[in-house]
């Protein structure tokens, strides 16, 4: 993939405008540019299956943010 210029920054608010999530406004946790994807608070969750280890030792499920592609967000001005 080409590694394309990112105007989104981790800390920035930005609006869903394709997908499942479609109209959500969240924060970008994550920036991945060389993979053109972004991980977005609260969007495209889903759920993991979780080993038992220190931390959980029960093991079980967690909910997870999964990457979204860059072009399926737009910045939201003014915040």
């Amino acid at each position: 993939m080409a590694n394309i210029k990112c105007k989104i920054k981790k800390g920035d608010t930005v609006k869903i405008i394709a997908g499942d999530d479609k109209g959500k406004v969240s924060k970008v946790l994550k920036v991945m540019p060389k993979e053109s994807q972004v991980i977005v608070e609260g969007c495209k969750v889903a759920k993991k299956a979780v080993k038992p280890s220190e931390q959980n030792p029960n093991g079980g499920f967690i909910s997870k943010e999964m990457p979204i592609h860059i072009s399926n967000v737009a910045k939201v001005e003014g915040e």
